[in-house]
């Protein structure tokens, strides 16, 4: 009995299965972002309860991502051993949990192993999402489909502060942990349902050596560049999303709910800006120099206007352009690896690219708790501009497109090109 064909996708299928793919990783990464976000809001409420200086409460944030950055390369050996959907499953799953816990701190120290353990379960995901991804997409598609899927980030940074600030103001910090864990158990329970199977893949090209290995990968100093490259964009985020709500709050005497309104400004423009940069990293195919020079030239010059506003007004319109700017190198920054290396190894590849933003996040707000508590605000938010001239030193530093991309990395080791 002659063997069966794999049934050829119609395109109809195919558009199916992208759609269904983003909207649920959408919502995956919409709940990772809010939970991560909604310490930050709460951060004045825990230093007054728990008597912490900002360095302290720095230490709070850079607890979960020390965890965070840790679990990164992990995490991507667990997705290409396990699957991209089963590790996804299971980070939902354990980070809720561990949410929901970090409503019943009762001490800084106990505050610093739960966000800690917090990170650790939410430091597998990335990768996992992102080799969920590559197997339901074509590389022609890729970028655009994740700006849409990471505007979530920008988007939870506007719902978070509007949602979470009246639920803090009525019920107290607590209550918004334990509310958005539920949040997390509702979606594990819609990627368990109805994320479709991955797309068919042609054989790989004669030649071509795939999977050569974690130990190889990890080996491959173009990869370390892209890290780099992520680690200074990270910078600017996450010192901003700290910091923004307390300065706000302690700096200019505004309200945690007016604050929080104040805050969804600059974040829509993220969320604009993320899709936007998708697109233009998937027309340009890679080529990220294009985007990232000028992009983070502005947000540099913004930064600077934006610490030194005498005015609210000012801080906001500099703050949404600078966070604008740099949002449009998100995307072009994986745009490289993603095209270039084999969907087997993908979820390691992102994770080192990954591994460098969360770095990043352990850095910058302890940075800047101590900055602004030994000179002042204006001088924590000035020294994001650093994260700017990193982002643009790595990316005239490294490969500008897939060809380029794997001839640096042959010097290291061999990889494999992902039809097209």
């Amino acid at each position: 009995m002659p063997a069966l064909r794999p049934r050829v996708p119609r395109p109809e299928d195919a558009n199916r299965t992208v759609r269904t793919t983003v909207v649920l990783l959408f919502a995956a990464w919409l709940v990772d972002y809010t939970d991560r976000l909604v310490i930050n809001l709460v951060l004045p409420s825990i230093g007054e309860d728990f008597d912490l200086n900002r360095g302290q409460q720095g230490l709070i944030v850079s607890a979960f991502f020390l965890a965070y950055a840790a679990c990164q390369i992990p995490g991507g050996m667990l997705a290409d051993r396990f699957g991209g959907k089963r590790v996804t499953c299971w980070a939902l799953l354990v980070w809720s949990l561990f949410t929901a816990l970090t409503g019943l701190a009762w001490s800084f120290a106990a505050l610093l192993v739960l966000r800690f353990a917090f990170g650790a379960a939410e430091g597998i995901f990335p990768p996992a999402g992102t080799k969920v991804l590559v197997e339901r997409t074509t590389p022609e598609e890729r970028m655009g489909a994740n700006g849409l899927i990471m505007s979530s980030n920008a988007l939870a940074a506007v719902v978070t502060p509007l949602a979470v600030a009246p639920l803090i103001g009525v019920f107290g910090w607590r209550s918004a942990f334990f509310s958005t864990a539920a949040l997390g158990v509702f979606v594990l329970v819609a990627i368990r349902m109805r994320l479709p199977q991955p797309l068919p893949r042609a054989e790989p090209e004669a030649g071509a050596q795939g999977g050569r290995g974690v130990r190889d990968l990890l080996r491959m100093g173009v990869l370390w560049r892209f890290a780099l490259m992520m680690f200074g964009y990270c910078v600017i985020v996450w010192g901003l999303n700290t910091w923004i709500p307390s300065y706000l709050s302690d700096e200019r005497g505004i309200s945690l709910t007016s604050a929080g309104a104040l805050v969804a400004i600059p974040a829509l423009g993220a969320a604009a800006a993320t899709i936007v940069g998708g697109r233009l990293a998937d027309r340009f195919e890679g080529h990220h120099r294009k985007v990232i020079v000028p992009g983070m030239t502005v947000a540099a010059l913004a930064l600077l206007l934006m610490a030194f506003s005498a005015s609210i007004v000012g801080f906001v319109v500099f703050g949404t352009l600078a966070i604008f700017a740099a949002s449009l190198c998100y995307m072009p920054i994986f745009a490289v690896p993603l095209r270039s290396l084999a969907p087997e190894q993908v979820g390691v590849g992102s994770a080192v690219i990954v591994f460098g933003g969360q770095v990043a996040g352990m850095v910058a707000p302890p940075v800047m708790g101590v900055l602004a508590d030994t000179f002042s605000f204006q001088v924590a938010f000035a020294f994001l501009v650093l994260g700017a001239v990193i982002a643009v030193v790595m990316a005239v530093a490294t490969p500008q497109d897939t060809a380029s991309f794997l001839a640096s990395s042959a010097r290291r080791t061999p990889l494999a090109l992902e039809h097209s």
